[in-house]
């Protein structure tokens, strides 16, 4: 056995206990409460000069009174049923893009909702109030508490998104998938543990992965956090409590739907153990893990068409 075969070897088998606190399951209730099945928006369509397909500029009602801005869009060649949709989350500080970077899903026959997450590089602002001081970026807004904390409105903010893609008269609401990296895979499987009517979902790369680990020793947004933390040592113990309820690794037990992960053994932003430490818990039986052994903190090559060969199996 070589040294990546010890290496992945070891990360199949790692299990680091669980940070989960007792009223997280309470907890999550209530936000599905304020998720609303009956999802607010609007939809225009728009030109796209660039692009041969059917573009709208959707504003979906997100928490805490925040417009969240994304692109629909319908592949030209339309069937007459519903079509499947991919709803697209970007990474860090990113944003939902320009509709011509989602091409690919469209010649795929795919219909795509790309949302921005709030306020980052894109549209959508934020209407989340702040409390406390903050250090740089946005994960510690809020972050002395699960109820008033950043995760907890992007949680929201995520799931509106999935629900507005099943209320589209064009779409099966039967056949919505969710796919993001990074940023965009830590929701992913956010929202995989919470709303099981997703048909399958992809998440390369992601954060908001045993997020204590994730603090202590990567370079991702969790810094930030760590970054408050040194601020402010007396507010550890509620830094890690708030995280916890957030933590994928917490929650992966609860997704049970069809979900392919990457990992890049030499990612420093989303470490593998992070990763690891979250797919070794996902009780779904159809799940896969895709290992790059010298990958870091990118997309594996070739990820539109090894994407829809995944979700091809669930259509």
């Amino acid at each position: 056995m070589n040294a990546i075969e010890a290496r992945i070897q070891m990360l199949h088998q790692y299990r680091p206990e669980l940070t989960k606190p007792s009223d997280l399951g309470d907890f999550w209730d209530r936000v599905q409460l304020e998720a609303a099945e009956s999802v607010r928006y609007t939809r225009n369509l728009v030109e796209s000069p660039f692009l041969q397909a059917e573009v709208y500029k959707v504003v979906i009602e997100g928490a805490a009174n925040t417009s969240l801005h994304a692109w629909y869009m319908l592949p030209s060649a339309q069937l007459d049923q519903p079509i499947p949709c991919v709803v697209i989350y970007h990474g860090y500080t990113g944003s939902k893009g320009e509709p011509e970077d989602h091409a690919a899903w469209l010649l795929m026959g795919y219909a795509v909702l790309a949302i921005d997450v709030r306020g980052q590089g894109g549209e959508t602002g934020n209407g989340l109030p702040q409390l406390n001081g903050m250090t740089k970026g946005w994960i510690t807004q809020g972050i002395l508490d699960p109820e008033t904390s950043y995760y907890r409105a992007l949680a929201i903010d995520g799931l509106c998104a999935v629900r507005c893609a099943m209320d589209m008269p064009e779409i099966d609401p039967d056949k919505v998938f969710v796919f993001g990296a990074s940023q965009g895979g830590g929701l992913v499987l956010l929202v995989s543990a919470l709303e099981p009517r997703i048909r399958a979902a992809i998440a390369h790369i992601p954060n908001m992965c045993h997020m204590d680990l994730g603090m202590l020793q990567s370079v991702s947004s969790l810094s930030e956090a760590a970054e408050f933390v040194t601020r402010f040592p007396h507010f550890q113990k509620e830094v890690f409590q708030t995280l916890s309820y957030f933590d994928i690794m917490n929650l992966a037990h609860q997704i049970s739907l069809p979900v392919h992960v990457t990992v890049g053994l030499k990612d420093t932003t989303c470490l593998p153990e992070t990763v690891f430490a979250a797919y070794n818990r996902i009780a779904s039986s159809r799940k896969s893990l895709e290992v790059h052994p010298f990958m870091g903190h990118s997309m594996p090559v070739g990820y539109y068409s090894a994407g829809h060969s995944f979700f091809s199996q669930w259509l």
